[in-house]
Parts: structure tokens; C-alpha cells; sequence
């Protein structure tokens, strides 16, 4: 296929954990994550045009991603909402049942974030946690298909029909990630879109060529998924202005304070953001146009394309090259970059959302 002719999937990120900013590590009351300032985020996507918004969840941080997708689905028209859902806090079928009522309150455009989570406050080490991660997006894809499930696992045992049928009768893909052998194997076997953070092209060609054989294993095939931050201007030179500007007062015990606040600082993924920002030059770049320096006060998707039109497009298409067909942006505030991104990235990009197989 002629890389033109390549149809993308663009998604925006609704900052719900309390991560806004003017400037990294200064927090201002009117970029908090109020049901009122995230809305807005949302709505802004869905006016400039965006396919996908994600709506992120973390137990400690900001507000709960469900119920707020739940408030705002009435308020949109076409955007697909990209929810994200801690599967370790939940039981299956509740579940089924919040995502089959969600997917019917926005006309079938739901898609689901898998986070393989613990149940707060009893946290279980990585292999287990996966394997009940495993069992549950079984039970949960099952059940969203409209299929009852018979299941004697290791950590569910239940005999349960469907709950309320989703708007076309099948299961919402499911995203997921993670870097572990467990995280993706797990992938490999269950997941629709593997999601990956931020990495020079030789990893991203890497990683996506061992999912690729991993799922082949399972006589699976995966589509993959790409989350960055964005830092687009005019020129060049003032999406750099713009990156030391952000950074310009952060206080390096702050930024380490807000990176241990997340429940995953400590995963394989988290850790390799760390290693690319150690590997960068003076200037946090760790290769042409993708910056560490966002890692900086931040735990998870540690790097920002920076650039002008042209370097920041070249870029993506070069991912497209290896087979990203997702993109899930942010960028700082999120208002305010998403009006860059629709302004100079969005027109020239073929987009529209990924299709259930």
C-alpha cells in the first residue's frame, strides 16, 4: 500500500489525572481536572476534528474516567471515546455492563483502554496480575459480543449471560499495552491495538516486529498504536522555544515527586521511558524531533514531537512506515495544543478510525 494512500487513526488525550500545565510542575487551579476543564478539552477534539479522545484512569489521580464518560457522551456528536478502564478494580460482568450501556449512550463510538491494574491497596506481582488480566478481557470481550461465559479460571469462577447488548452486537476493540513479556504477551493473545509510549524508530521497528511474531504464535494478527506528546509550531525554532518554555520552571525534586505518584513508576515501560531520557543529548533530544525533556515531571509517555509542520508530519509518517495505524497526542495546555495540532498536522493526514476486524 502507497504510504498516501494510508488512512490513520488521530486521537486527542483527555488530561482526567490532574495533568495539565502552562509549565510542567506548576499546577494552576483552572487546569485542574475538573469535570468542566476535561469537557472542554473533549469538546474542543471533536470541534478541530479529531477521530478519538482517550480518557485515561489512575486510581489516585484526578477523576474517574467511566463516570465522566458517562457525563459527557450526551454533549458529542461524531468523536470516538477511547476509555480507559483499570480491569484489576473491577468484576467482569459490572463491567460488561457499564461498557455495553456506555457504547449504547454514544451510538457505538466506544473503544477500551485495558489496564492491567491492581485492586487498590492489594497490589499482586506482575504474572498474576496479568494472568487475571488475561481471564478478564476473555470474560469481558464474551460478554460484549453477546455470548454467555462458563468460566473456572484462577481468579473468576462464574456461570453468567450477557448483560445489555452493545449498539452493533459485538465487542468495542480493545487497546492495550505494556512492556513486560507478561504485558505482551498477554497482547498477543487478547488485545485488538497494541499501544506503545515513545521511541527512537529502530525500537519502535524492533518491538513491533516481536508483537508481530507473537501474535502470529496465537494465529493472531495485532494493529498497533502510538501515544506522544506534541509540540508543533510555525518553525522550528519556536516548538523549542515552546519545549524550554514548559520546562523553564520546573524544580527536578518536583518532577520526581510527580513521576512517583503514578501506581506504574516502577514497570518495565516506565523504566525504559527513563533509560531514553538518559540516552539524549544535552538538549533532551534522544533523535531528530523527539524530546525526553516532557519525562522530566511526568510518569508514563515520556516524549514530545517537536518540530514545525513539516519535521512533525515526516515524523509520523515515518511510524506509519512501520506499521503504526494509531496516534493518541497531548500536549501542554491541552487546549491550546490541540488547536496547533488540528492547525498544522490534522489537514495533512488521511484519518478516520480504526474498523473492527
Amino acid at each position: 500500500m502507497k504510504r498516501d494512500s494510508q488512512t490513520v487513526e488521530v486521537a486527542w488525550f483527555c488530561p482526567l489525572c490532574d495533568d495539565d500545565y502552562e509549565y510542567l510542575g506548576v499546577p494552576e487551579p483552572q487546569l485542574r481536572s475538573s469535570f468542566a476543564h476535561c469537557r472542554d478539552v473533549l469538546l474542543r477534539a471533536e470541534r478541530n476534528g479529531f477521530n478519538s479522545i482517550l480518557c485515561p484512569s489512575g486510581y489516585a489521580l484526578g477523576i474517574d474516567s467511566v463516570a465522566f464518560a458517562g457525563g459527557v457522551a450526551p454533549l458529542t456528536s461524531c468523536i470516538r471515546m477511547l476509555v480507559a478502564v483499570r480491569c484489576g478494580e473491577m468484576f467482569p460482568p459490572q463491567l460488561a455492563r457499564q461498557m455495553a450501556t456506555l457504547d449504547r449512550m454514544l451510538e457505538g463510538r466506544l473503544a477500551i483502554n485495558i489496564i492491567s491494574s491492581d485492586l487498590p491497596g492489594s497490589p499482586l506481582p506482575s504474572a498474576p496480575r496479568y494472568r487475571r488480566t488475561r481471564e478478564c478481557m476473555r470474560i469481558l470481550r464474551a460478554l460484549l459480543n453477546g455470548e454467555g461465559v462458563r468460566c473456572r479460571g484462577e481468579f473468576y469462577q462464574l456461570d453468567v449471560e450477557p448483560p445489555l447488548r452493545t449498539m452493533w452486537g459485538r465487542s468495542p476493540l480493545f487497546y492495550f499495552g505494556g512492556l513486560s513479556d507478561d504485558a505482551r504477551n498477554v497482547a498477543a493473545e487478547e488485545a485488538d491495538v497494541f499501544l506503545m509510549w515513545p521511541e527512537p524508530l529502530p525500537a519502535v521497528a524492533t518491538l513491533l516486529s516481536d508483537m508481530r511474531r507473537r501474535a502470529a504464535v496465537v494465529g493472531r494478527e495485532l494493529l498497533f498504536g502510538y501515544r506522544v506528546h506534541m509540540i508543533v509550531r510555525e518553525t522550528e525554532a519556536e516548538a523549542r522555544a515552546a519545549a524550554w518554555r514548559l520546562v523553564s520552571r520546573l524544580d527536578p525534586e518536583t518532577g520526581d515527586a510527580i513521576r512517583q505518584r503514578s501506581l506504574d513508576h516502577a514497570s518495565v515501560g516506565v523504566q525504559r521511558q527513563a533509560a531514553m531520557r538518559q540516552a539524549a543529548d544535552d538538549e533532551g533530544f534522544v533523535e531528530e524531533n523527539l524530546w525526553t525533556g516532557i519525562g522530566r515531571a511526568r510518569s508514563g509517555c515520556g516524549a514530545a514531537l517537536v518540530g514545525d509542520p513539516d519535521q512533525v508530519v515526516a515524523k509520523l509518517r515515518a511510524y506509519m512506515d512501520l506499521g503504526i495505524r494509531a496516534f493518541i497526542l497531548s500536549g501542554y495546555p491541552h487546549e491550546q495544543e490541540c488547536d496547533y495540532v488540528a492547525r498544522y498536522v490534522l489537514p495533512r493526514l488521511k484519518t478516520g478510525c480504526l474498523q473492527i476486524p
